[in-house]
């Protein structure tokens, strides 16, 4: 699976799903050629791939094809859950299952980052913290960022506690994001999301959002479907 909105606007990238799992913690040294078959199936041979130890932070960091430490596959950052870089030929790589990854690229500076953001790295404003960086630290102009939601959990699967719900309490459109169903709380990562870069000055027009479920497509991994023994997705990006 690949995005063809993130394609036509320049960034190579593909989706995995059930054909590999990405979990180091399960799957061991096996990750490093699943990686390397993505890359093979994108064609792209970069000149380094970055990964982070997803711990549904706000913490992003910077890729400059030095830093970070070595892993089994590429290099890696403790402790993170969002990438960026302004080098071409760097390969960004995320992980997910229910949560959702969330690219966000300006062409026209040529930055390139992509975050985890689960409930937990929304509540915190992961993609909020990726844009002012992007900002802060290249010179971003908001008007040419361009986002994409990529594929997670829907709302009628996703159930959550009150307590969820309560974290959310500072956020003006809540229940823009929320919904009972059934007496309880579901919420939908995709509008969290959408909330959180519309609200962060991105133009609506700019935002494309993938409409697979993790859960309904059984050729995702989904946290909620498989339980314990679930799988990771994974997402790479790429600029040229």
């Amino acid at each position: 699976m690949k995005s063809k909105f993130l394609e036509e606007n320049g960034i190579i990238n593909l989706i995995s799903g059930m054909e590999y799992s990405l979990s180091y913690a399960k799957e061991g040294d096996k990750v490093r050629d699943y990686v390397e078959d993505m890359l093979e199936r994108m064609e792209i041979e970069p000149d380094e791939i970055y990964s982070c130890i997803q711990t549904h932070t706000d913490k992003i960091a910077y890729c400059d094809g030095e830093n970070g430490k070595d892993f089994v596959y590429g290099r890696n950052f403790p402790d993170t859950d969002g990438l960026v870089t302004d080098k071409k030929n760097l390969a960004l790589l995320l992980k997910f299952a229910d949560c959702t990854p969330l690219v966000l690229y300006d062409k026209k500076k040529e930055v390139l980052s992509i975050v985890h953001s689960g409930w937990r790295g929304a509540k915190k404003k992961i993609p909020a913290k990726a844009i002012e960086k992007m900002k802060r630290d290249f010179g971003s102009d908001l008007k040419d960022i361009i986002a994409y939601i990529g594929p997670s959990i829907d709302i009628e699967n996703y159930e959550v506690g009150e307590e969820v719900y309560e974290e959310f309490k500072d956020f003006k459109n809540r229940d823009n994001f929320f919904k009972k169903i059934k007496g309880t709380w579901h919420l939908s990562m995709t509008e969290v999301n959408k909330e959180i870069l519309l609200e962060s000055g991105i133009n609506e027009s700019k935002i494309d959002i993938c409409k697979e479920s993790t859960y309904k497509n059984l050729d995702l991994h989904s946290a909620r479907r498989e339980g314990k023994a679930y799988g990771l997705n994974s997402m790479i990006v790429m600029m040229r």
